[in-house]
């Protein structure tokens, strides 16, 4: 005959069993959590330093070349734009804009500071006997004088200026540059005592872009003038050369008209 086991002993078996199986639940899962929560090697660290390191070396080399390629390609653009202005000046006037004629400065400095910013956005003079030249383009920019034109360009005056009477020697200015760029616009430079105005040139929007490269003075780094010579052009007798040198990375590249192609060049100090 079957003996019926106490209802207060199986009740309590139960719930022992029932009880228990939760905590056995809960040490499993906190023991699994804690062997995939483990620390990584130190081999697995020394493999990802390497991918790391693998993919820096890939990527690095192009991110430079991309930038330097796009250096390049503005100052290319730039080019063209001033080319196409030059162009309608000659077409308008029958000649090239001058360029710098002073003589007592360094070469380089001449061809540094040309007068193109006036010749190519117009002035005008209102005084034919004392003339005074004003710029068409930026009105806020000081006067030049007669003197201060001749003493920093060697001239004695702009071509493209608006000039008093109405007879036949007057005339009006013309704009060949509506769309420079602020960037394009340096002022005011000058190389004389700080009595003289300075002048606007006409630079290259992306600097030198090396910060250490200063082709007018330490003192204007990132100021990047477009080197302009017409009254005898090295590379193209009977035109005029155009011309501006990068330093990129360290290297000095050329950009210039008589060529499609930027050069890299193995000295800083080259002139055409």
């Amino acid at each position: 005959m079957k003996t019926n086991q106490p209802v207060e002993n199986r009740e309590s078996s139960v719930g022992s069993r029932q009880n228990a199986a939760p905590c056995d639940l809960r040490s499993r899962h906190v023991s699994r959590f804690t062997f995939h929560a483990s620390a990584f090697t130190l081999i697995e660290l020394l493999v990802v330093i390497a991918i790391i390191g693998t993919l820096a070396a890939l990527i690095v080399p192009v991110v430079v070349a991309v930038k330097k390629n796009q250096y390049l390609n503005t100052a290319r653009a730039e080019m063209a734009q001033l080319e196409t202005a030059i162009d309608r000046y000659k077409s308008a006037y029958g000649f090239y804009p001058p360029d710098n004629q002073v003589q007592t400065d360094p070469v380089s400095k001449r061809f540094l500071v040309p007068q193109l910013y006036y010749e190519l956005t117009g002035t005008t003079n209102a005084d034919a006997d004392n003339p005074t030249y004003q710029s068409l383009h930026d009105p806020t920019i000081p006067v030049l004088t007669g003197a201060n034109v001749n003493t920093i360009f060697g001239v004695g005056g702009f071509m493209n200026s608006s000039k008093p009477g109405g007879g036949e020697d007057a005339g009006l200015a013309r704009g060949f540059l509506p769309d420079l760029n602020p960037k394009q616009i340096f002022y005011p430079y000058t190389n004389h005592p700080p009595a003289e105005p300075g002048v606007t040139l006409l630079v290259t929007s992306v600097g030198g872009p090396d910060p250490t490269y200063a082709p007018l003075t330490l003192d204007l780094p990132g100021v990047n003038p477009w080197r302009y010579n017409s009254s005898n052009p090295a590379n193209n007798p009977g035109s005029y050369d155009l011309w501006v040198l990068l330093s990129i990375g360290g290297k000095t590249n050329l950009i210039c008209n008589w060529s499609r192609r930027a050069m890299v060049l193995t000295t800083n100090s080259w002139l055409p």
